[in-house]
C-alpha cells in the first residue's frame, strides 16, 4: 500500500490507491479464510449466516469477552431456537438465563427487539442499518455488524479489536477515545466495497486479527498478514497502540446486604427496579449503595438485623465504582409481602438456580459455605 503523507491541517491522511485497498482487502480475506475462529453464532466463510444468531451475539458481545459469551449463546438458542421463540418466553425467564454476563439493560432490550421483529416485522431483521438502529438496544455499531455480517452489506464495523488494529495500521497517536472519529475515517476507507467483496468476512476477519494476532501488548507482527502496510510497526510503536486517556480511580461504595429466612427455612429475595443497576433481577435485599465516607442505614424491615460477622462481606466491581456490602441476617416468623410482588420467597436449596446476578450469587455461596 502507499504510504504517501498528506496533511487536512493537523490531522495525517495516508493516500490509499483502490488497487491497494483492494490487494490489503484480498491479503485479509484470504488470511480469513484459513484462520477464522469457530464460533457458535458464526457462518464459515461465504456460507450464508443466520440474522437471528448475529444479533444475539453482537448485544450479548457488547462489553463481554467471546469466552465468556459462548456458553449463554449456546443456552439460548437450545432453549429459544428462533426470534419468536424468544419473543414468547417469559421476561423473567429470559433475565434469568442471562443471570451473571452483566449489563442487564441489554436483556430486557433483548426481549424487546424479539418482540418486535417477530410481532411487528414478521419474524425477519431489517437489511440495513437505519431500521436495524431503530429496534431496542441496537446502536451505531451493533446495526453496522449486523448489516455486515448477517446481510453481507457494506458497513463500516469498528469494535475494540478493529480500534486497535486501526490504530497501529495508521500509527493513530492520539489517545482513545478522541481518536475514535480518525480511526473510523480510516477503517471506512478500507471498508467501502460491493457485496461480491465479502463485506461480512472481511468485518470477522479484521476482529479475528485483533483477537488472536494484533493483540494487546504483544503484536504477533511475524505472522500477520498485512504487517508490511503497518505504520505502527515501521515507526517500532505498534506495541503501544492504542494511547489511551489514563482513567480516575473508580469510587468506592458500601452498603448493607441481608439474608431473610422464615420458620419455613425460606429466604427472601427481592425483585429489583426494572430501571436502574441490576434492573429486573431477583436480588437479596440490600440497603442503599453509598460512598465509602458516609454511614450507612438499614432500610425498612430490617432494623433488628443482626451482623453476620467480618467474613460475610461481598466485594463486587461494576463498571463505574467498586462495592463492598457487609452481610447481616434476620429471621421472621411472618412472611413479608405485598401485592407488587416486589419480594419472593425461594428455598435454600434453589438459591443457586434461580438467576442471581454475580454480586447476589457471591453472597449465597457465601451462605452456603459459612452453614455447611
Amino acid at each position: 500500500m502507499n504510504d504517501d503523507l498528506t496533511m487536512a491541517g493537523e490531522t495525517a491522511t495516508y493516500k490509499r490507491p483502490d488497487e491497494d485497498i483492494k490487494a490489503f482487502r484480498k491479503s485479509i480475506l484470504d488470511w480469513y479464510d484459513t484462520h477464522a475462529r469457530i464460533l457458535p453464532w458464526r457462518a464459515r466463510p461465504y456460507e450464508q449466516p443466520d440474522p437471528y444468531h448475529v444479533w444475539l451475539s453482537e448485544v450479548m458481545l457488547q462489553q463481554t469477552v467471546v469466552a465468556a459469551v459462548i456458553p449463554y449463546f449456546q443456552k439460548f438458542v437450545d432453549k429459544w431456537p428462533t426470534v419468536t421463540d424468544l419473543a414468547n418466553a417469559h421476561n423473567d425467564d429470559v433475565m434469568a438465563a442471562w443471570a451473571g454476563l452483566g449489563y442487564y439493560a441489554r436483556a430486557r432490550n433483548l426481549h424487546k427487539c424479539a418482540q418486535v421483529v417477530a410481532y411487528e416485522l414478521g419474524g425477519k431483521f431489517p437489511n440495513n442499518q437505519k431500521d436495524l438502529k431503530a429496534l431496542p438496544g441496537i446502536g451505531d455499531y451493533t446495526s453496522a455488524a449486523i448489516t455486515s455480517i448477517a446481510f453481507n452489506k457494506q458497513s463500516t464495523v469498528v469494535d475494540g479489536n478493529i480500534e486497535r488494529v486501526m490504530s497501529r495500521l495508521y500509527a493513530i497517536t492520539t489517545p482513545l477515545p478522541d481518536s475514535k472519529a480518525e480511526i473510523k475515517s480510516y477503517a471506512q476507507t478500507l471498508s467501502d466495497c460491493s457485496a461480491d467483496q465479502r463485506p461480512g468476512d472481511y468485518a470477522q476477519a479484521l476482529m479475528d486479527i485483533g483477537a488472536g494476532v494484533c493483540i494487546p501488548k504483544s503484536p504477533r507482527c511475524a505472522i500477520c498478514p498485512v504487517s508490511n502496510n503497518c505504520l505502527g510497526r515501521k515507526q517500532r510503536i505498534a506495541a503501544e497502540l492504542p494511547y489511551k486517556v489514563k482513567k480516575a480511580p473508580k469510587p468506592a461504595k458500601h452498603g448493607n446486604i441481608y439474608l431473610v429466612t422464615n420458620a419455613d427455612g425460606q429466604i427472601l429475595l427481592e425483585r429489583r427496579p426494572d430501571t436502574g443497576l441490576l434492573g429486573g433481577m431477583l436480588a437479596f435485599p440490600t440497603s442503599e449503595w453509598v460512598d465509602h465516607k458516609q454511614t450507612v442505614g438499614h432500610p425498612e424491615h430490617f432494623d433488628n438485623a443482626a451482623s453476620m460477622g467480618k467474613d460475610v462481606t461481598v466485594h463486587h466491581v461494576f463498571t463505574h465504582f467498586s462495592l463492598k456490602l457487609k452481610g447481616f441476617r434476620l429471621d421472621l416468623h411472618e412472611k413479608i409481602t405485598n401485592s407488587s410482588d416486589h419480594y419472593v420467597w425461594v428455598s435454600r436449596d434453589d438459591i443457586l438456580n434461580v438467576g442471581l446476578p454475580t454480586l447476589f450469587k457471591k453472597f449465597a455461596k457465601l451462605v452456603i459455605e459459612n452453614e455447611t
